[in-house]
């Protein structure tokens, strides 16, 4: 889609109201210019790099999401820093697994689709709304998931009008499934979620909240070789993210610092992490 260049009238796809979703004026107009806009020759492959672990979970009031810095491309570590988490709009965080440069540009695309949104219909879209239009952005990419270029994310959100934290999981083909409590993606998940499963409880703070987060990406990373952990001698750490009533607000790392550090010290003592209370029969629930 070309740049109109100065005292150039726009086209008239420009001026005409339409669909409030921006993505389908692309679709529409332009299509070359959505992430999934792009043919592979027959039979091509691309070894492309990959993000891996997400995790969320909900506390009293909101919802944490955390990510690992660490990208692959096959069994190489691509880089050591990339964000995989970012906000979708003032109240809601999206965090990406599966093919890295597809997936950034469909995040940037869902921005776009809710702040359109929010300008044609003068209204924020609600959470389920916003779950909605990322499940038909990751339908319009079947066609490269079907050749290897697969993107995964996983959305959450404070919900007004219940009050608490919301989580959304999505597969190649556009399903979007509500998750409760916790979640995780990528290629860490499996042990990022056996390991929140141990320590979520019910009444989490935030701060307990971003705590078990970490925790459940160190245990992802010793199990999972495309998972980082914090990288205390780097500076690396997991770019959290936390999503309540005031809206969205990514932790800084002079906040972070101090609960990746004392989830790290921990490790040198119980190297496999803290354990869950085993209840016997006929204890106090």
């Amino acid at each position: 889609m070309s740049v109109p260049q100065r005292g150039v009238s726009l086209p008239p796809a420009f001026l005409v109201p339409g669909s409030s979703s921006f993505a389908e004026f692309l679709a529409a107009h332009d299509p070359s210019l959505l992430p999934s806009g792009r043919d592979l020759p027959a039979g091509a492959t691309i070894d492309a790099v990959h993000g891996t672990t997400i995790v969320a979970l909900t506390y009293d009031g909101g919802v944490v999401m955390a990510g690992d810095r660490r990208a692959t491309m096959g069994n190489i570590i691509a880089q050591r820093d990339i964000e995989k988490v970012f906000p979708a709009d003032e109240s809601s965080c999206v965090g990406i697994a599966g093919t890295a440069g597809l997936a950034v540009e469909m995040v940037k695309l869902f921005q776009v689709e809710l702040e359109h949104y929010e300008k044609i219909e003068g209204a924020q879209l609600s959470l389920d709304g916003k779950a909605n239009r990322l499940a038909a952005l990751i339908r319009g990419n079947l066609g490269m998931a079907m050749q290897g270029l697969a993107v995964v994310p996983l959305f959450a959100g404070y919900d007004p009008e219940t009050g608490t934290g919301r989580i959304f999981s999505y597969d190649v083909t556009g399903g979007r499934y509500e998750e409760h409590r916790h979640h995780g993606v990528g290629s860490g998940s499996m042990f990022s979620r056996g390991s929140i499963k141990k320590l979520w409880r019910e009444g989490l703070t935030a701060d307990e909240a971003v705590t078990v987060a970490i925790e459940a990406l160190y245990d992802a990373a010793d199990d999972d070789s495309a998972t980082g952990g914090p990288d205390l001698a780097r500076g690396i750490l997991p770019v959290v993210a936390v999503v309540d009533v005031d809206g969205y607000r990514r932790m800084p790392e002079d906040e972070l610092g101090p609960i990746a550090r004392e989830v790290v010290a921990r490790r040198q003592v119980r190297p496999d992490g803290p354990v869950a209370p085993v209840e016997t029969p006929g204890s106090p629930a």
